[in-house]
């Protein structure tokens, strides 16, 4: 994990997270530049001298502070919205060095991602080809694409983020791949450059991985055997991080035997990580507003719910919660829940902690996924951002805490 105790006062990458928390408004999340750099080169220093380019998943944290971050570091990046792209152009990023996923892509959203020169879409259905090939040449450019293959391989995650079985909604049947490559290769408006396969997410086991790449393999053969050539192999995210002290995946271990499977075909590797760079970059930091014990359960009350880190009630997901101060006092059975109306507004269940009113807690590894996911339900403020320099380990602001003017600005016009 990425914290630890000194004097019993817990400590993310170097800061004391105590005298943060008493000068600044809980709930707020806090990132570390230099765990996501070092995750980020991991992978590419991994690589060595194979042609690659690692497209970071913006969906897993999209400030724009990290993807300025590792736009200077050289990244690529994967997007799934118009807005996403936004972003990466806002920060820094190269479209040109950036992948447009996901199956809902909108005719608005494909003329900007034409317009802005990115490297290629990742196309999901035989509509969705065509409707960029339409506007392709309307707007008299050559759309680069890829195909995103759906290999039918089941992983041990969790259902939701299962990608890549036939009963999810993502990518291209295998049965169906010679045939829409074909097609196609004689539209006007399109340059096929690729192929791409993603499995799933928070995957922990390399086996899926080696499968998936073996699948991709065969369909490049039965391709090149149809004079379709592929510029570059596209091998998706997901590789998982440890929440609960499980055994996580070598990301150099990872690499390497991808490069082996791939090495005979001498192209271009693409992958698109997010978790595995930003998952164990962040803590949320909230504060206990409120204890509560009924005969059956007790319960440590914060001021972070559901609308700030939604993981553990949409995937049952496990967080490990700290106390910011490790008192001596004796430590009790309880749940840790939010201020929002909703029975599933919990954090952690059934963790053994010491805490009373005033104290703070750390929820770690919320670096993705975590204010990506928030919302302002319940009317409730969206927390600050804030990040760790990796050189001098001052802190700054990265994105201000929402105030309630601007949650009411788009409404109060209609009274």
């Amino acid at each position: 994990m990425s914290t630890i105790y000194n004097d019993d006062i817990l400590f993310f990458d170097g800061i004391n997270v105590l005298d943060f928390a008493l000068i600044n408004q809980t709930p707020f999340y806090l990132y570390s530049e230099k765990i996501i750099t070092d995750n980020f080169l991991d992978y590419q220093n991994s690589f060595g001298d194979n042609a690659h380019l690692i497209c970071y998943s913006v969906k897993a944290n999209s400030n724009l502070s990290v993807l300025s971050l590792l736009a200077k570091l050289g990244s690529g990046f994967d997007i799934v919205s118009g807005g996403e792209l936004s972003r990466v152009i806002m920060a820094g990023g190269d479209p040109k060095k950036t992948v447009f996923s996901g199956v809902g892509k909108t005719e608005e959203e494909i003329r900007f991602a034409l317009a802005s020169n990115i490297m290629c879409f990742n196309v999901e259905s035989y509509d969705e080809l065509m409707t960029i090939n339409a506007i392709a040449l309307e707007e008299k450019v050559i759309a680069s694409i890829s195909i995103r293959i759906n290999p039918e391989i089941d992983v041990n995650t969790h259902p939701y983020i299962t990608t890549g079985m036939k009963d999810n909604k993502f990518g291209i049947d295998q049965s169906d791949i010679l045939e829409i490559y074909t097609m196609a290769s004689k539209l006007n408006g399109i340059k096929i450059t690729g192929i791409d396969c993603h499995i799933g997410s928070q995957i922990t086991d390399l086996k899926p991985f080696e499968e998936s790449v073996s699948k991709i393999i065969s369909i490049i053969n039965l391709l090149k055997n149809n004079n379709i050539q592929l510029n570059h192999i596209d091998i998706g995210g997901g590789l998982g991080i440890s929440y609960n002290n499980e055994e996580s995946p070598n990301k150099s271990e990872f690499i390497s035997r991808i490069i082996d499977l791939l090495k005979p075909l001498a192209t271009t590797i693409l992958i698109e990580p997010g978790r595995s760079i930003v998952g164990e970059a962040g803590i949320l930091v909230s504060k206990v507003v409120n204890t509560k014990s009924t005969p059956s359960k007790k319960f440590i009350i914060v001021d972070a719910g559901m609308s700030d880190l939604l993981r553990p009630p949409l995937y049952n997901a496990f967080h490990a919660i700290k106390e910011v101060f490790h008192n001596n006092e004796s430590k009790f059975l309880c749940d840790v829940v939010g201020p929002i109306c909703e029975t599933a507004d919990f954090l952690g269940k059934d963790r053994t902690l010491s805490l009373s009113k005033g104290d703070y807690i750390a929820i770690e590894c919320v670096g993705a996924y975590g204010f990506t996911l928030s919302s302002n339900y319940n009317t409730r403020l969206k927390p600050a951002e804030y990040i760790i320099n990796k050189d001098t380990k001052s802190i700054r602001e990265i994105r201000k805490r929402d105030t309630i003017d601007q949650i009411l600005d788009n409404e109060i016009e209609y009274l």
